[in-house]
């Protein structure tokens, strides 16, 4: 059986070839591009990110990130976005007093983490929603965190006759999101490749749903 194709986008994030590593590990042919082609092909795409808010959303706009990513998203083509990665998917970001605009595939704004230490850095267990599949297999395991912003509120309402969105939250002050998963579109608060064999199990999870995976 052939490993599907999973596009690593390369727009200068940090710690991409740790994800492309996962990803490997997980069973996918993983490779970092920028490609608009490959990014289009794929049988899916990851959104890494790490660092603020607005500099990834910059960065994303200067390769059209934005522009690949609705494309896939329009087509109904799996993407998974991992920390910032998943951030920029909401409304906006709220970063020590600059609001950014974000993708605007998910309603809401990340704002800073109600906690009395920051950032929220370590293992850290979740909530997983019910009938996940990203956390199928591992819903008691401990995935790594290292963040001081994110979604705390969901407001996008059930659609007929979509299935409604699985959100699994995590607890660190106050709840957050830890994952969302919404039709194609995944993502995670934390680091998948950085979360031992349960991220890598978690990855495989994702790659299994692809339309290449068999």
């Amino acid at each position: 059986m052939t490993a599907p194709v999973v596009a690593v986008l390369d727009y200068g994030s940090g710690n991409v070839h740790s994800a492309v590593k996962a990803l490997v590990a997980a069973g996918a042919d993983a490779r970092l591009t920028s490609d608009r082609g490959l990014v289009q092909d794929a049988a899916g795409l990851v959104v890494p990110g790490v660092g603020a808010f607005s500099a990834v959303m910059g960065a994303l706009s200067a390769i059209r990130g934005d522009e690949m990513i609705e494309r896939r998203l329009s087509g109904g083509l799996p993407v998974l976005g991992i920390c910032v990665g998943m951030q920029v998917l909401f409304e906006h970001g709220v970063e020590r007093g600059v609001d950014t605009e974000g993708l605007g595939e998910w309603p809401g704004a990340v704002t800073e983490l109600d906690a009395p230490v920051l950032p929220h850095m370590g293992w850290n267990t979740v909530q997983a929603g019910e009938g996940s599949a990203l956390f199928e297999g591992i819903e008691d395991e401990r995935f790594y965190f290292v963040h001081s912003y994110g979604a705390q509120h969901w407001s996008l309402e059930p659609m007929r006759p979509f299935r409604a969105p699985v959100l699994t939250w995590c607890d660190y002050g106050a709840p957050f999101l830890a994952a969302v998963e919404n039709g194609p579109l995944s993502a995670t608060q934390f680091h998948p490749e950085k979360s031992g064999a349960a991220g890598i199990r978690l990855l495989g999870n994702w790659i299994s749903t692809l339309p290449q995976a068999g």
